[in-house]
């Protein structure tokens, strides 16, 4: 796995996304598949399945069928760790200030940053609680949501359903 350290994995994206959903980072399972949200015990494809998003559980192989849905996934840092504590404080910024830009060209309807904390420091909100924020990327509005991530045990996939699904009743009621 140490091989794919400091790997690349390529966005799944189109332009006018009702949900650009944003991971942290790629982990290492991440990119040796090239798939987003890969390891075992990530809870983010069964979250996905039970707050309606998707029809049925996808694999993560099956990432481009989001756009089917008009779903995308990006990482705030596109860079692959072991661990999201090994990004320093910059490349948060960093990754902030690029995926500004890249909510600014694509123009999803939400994007939805899944990790409180990543959220903070790549926006400099210190204070920012988990749902939709006040701030926006040009029409893009920001909702913030929990680290599907099975070591976040405080949030139980039920827990984490509930509030994806807030997201998307808001996401799917603007028509």
């Amino acid at each position: 796995m140490e091989a794919v350290r400091d790997r690349i994995v390529p966005d799944v994206v189109a332009d006018g996304l009702r949900v650009l959903f944003c991971g942290i980072n790629p982990g290492l399972m991440t990119a040796a598949t090239g798939h987003h949200f890969a390891r075992p015990g990530n809870r983010f494809w069964p979250v996905l399945h039970a707050s309606g998003f998707t029809p049925r559980l996808f694999a993560p192989a099956e990432q481009e069928r989001l756009l089917d849905h008009g779903l995308g996934i990006t990482n705030v840092v596109a860079r692959a760790s072991a661990r999201a504590d090994e990004l320093t404080e910059a490349e948060y910024r960093e990754g902030g200030r690029l995926l500004a830009e890249k909510v600014l060209r694509l123009r999803p309807r939400w994007l939805a940053v899944a990790g409180i904390t990543a959220y903070r420091v790549a926006f400099g909100d210190r204070h920012a609680a988990i749902g939709p924020q006040q701030r926006t990327i040009g029409d893009t509005r920001i909702w913030a949501l929990p680290n599907p991530s099975g070591l976040n045990a405080q949030w139980t996939v039920a827990r984490m359903a509930e509030e994806y699904g807030r997201l998307r009743t808001a996401a799917f009621a603007e028509d």
